[in-house]
């Protein structure tokens, strides 16, 4: 058998796929592989170059692979399926690994530690858990409005006035309904101590972590937002420069040109859209502050805002800020430096 010099591997929950091929292209192994035998088989293969998408566990199997000599490779699934010839099936899936990863101009995912991987854990628990407490506020307004009681948005009120309204005698609302909100009250209670819970973990492990520090001095990135950004681009190595890392969040302009006309619409919303709906969250909340500011006939405190908002709508700005700040925390991340705050934002 030739000598095995690509290697596109089709992960999955038990079942993987196998499809290497050697220096001229000729294809020499295409076999299915249970998961007890994956480390087995690349152990008796000599060190090659090992392609695989980006998907769940290809972290763990690009670190796996790496241990025994082989040069890992992950890419976005988005940009393997070009390479997929006819019907799609592992077989074809793992064909197409291996072509794509051979091409010149492909992009490729640097791997996450584990450290990485378990902070951003910490933070999809905890958009999860926020996304349930919404929902459970949403139904237990939806319960009182029934009942012609609507309370004002926000989570303050709802946990304030909740209690009062199941002590009132006087607001007609059944024994039954009464006793489902309680049970439902609780619920929301604990979600919001989980919440915390969460949170406190994440702000821990930004005390500890320099470079998470650095980021959040810049104006409009908080704690949230700076371990997000530290545990998904690590230190920036990946990106030649701050546009790079801004079109990777989906924060540039989607481009729609032909024939030399060049039409730019709104962002590509490619990448993390939590981590780009942070950056643009923080963005919204320096804006507010600046507006306050102006509102009360004293200095905004960034020129360059105060400039955008006379021209174009809060949100148009609120996206160009997060691109800004984007580049900036890149600036930091690879130079290895502090916001000064001397700088304009």
């Amino acid at each position: 058998m030739n000598k095995i010099s690509v290697i596109g591997l089709d992960l999955a929950k038990n079942v993987f796929q196998v499809h290497g091929v050697d220096g001229e292209g000729e294809v020499v192994v295409r076999k299915q592989l249970k998961r007890s035998q994956v480390r087995r088989f690349f152990t008796n293969v000599e060190p090659c170059l090992v392609g695989m998408e980006a998907c769940g566990g290809a972290h763990y199997w690009s670190r796996e692979l790496a241990r025994l000599g082989h040069t890992v490779r992950m890419m976005a699934p988005v940009f393997v399926k070009p390479y997929l010839k006819s019907n799609k099936n592992d077989r074809k899936d793992a064909e197409a690994i291996c072509e794509a990863v051979q091409r010149p101009s492909m992009r490729f995912v640097q791997p996450k530690t584990p450290e990485q991987q378990c902070v951003l854990h910490l933070h999809r628990a905890r958009r999860l858990l926020v996304r349930q407490r919404v929902a459970l506020g949403n139904h237990l307004r939806g319960i009182l409005s029934e009942y012609g009681i609507v309370l004002p948005q926000g989570v303050k009120a709802l946990s304030g006035r909740l209690p009062g309204l199941l002590e009132d005698a006087a607001n007609d609302l059944p024994m039954l309904t009464r006793d489902l909100l309680a049970e439902c009250k609780e619920e929301y209670d604990q979600l919001m101590e989980r919440i915390e819970r969460v949170e406190g973990r994440i702000k821990a492990w930004h005390a500890t972590n320099r470079v998470s520090q650095r980021l959040a001095s810049i104006p409009g990135i908080g704690v949230l937002t700076a371990s997000a950004l530290v545990a998904t681009v690590g230190e920036g190595q990946d990106f030649s420069n701050g546009r790079q890392l801004t079109a990777y969040l989906g924060l540039v302009p989607r481009q729609a040109s032909s024939g030399g006309k060049v039409r730019l619409l709104g962002i590509s919303k490619r990448g993390d859209g939590y981590l780009r709906g942070l950056l643009i969250q923080g963005a919204r909340n320096v804006i507010y502050h600046i507006r306050r500011r102006l509102r009360a006939g004293q200095p905004g405190g960034n020129a360059w805002v105060e400039q955008l908002l006379q021209r174009a709508h809060p949100n148009a700005v609120a996206v160009a800020l997060a691109n800004k700040m984007a580049r900036i925390a890149w600036v930091l991340l690879v130079r290895n430096q502090t916001w000064c705050p001397a700088s304009p934002v």
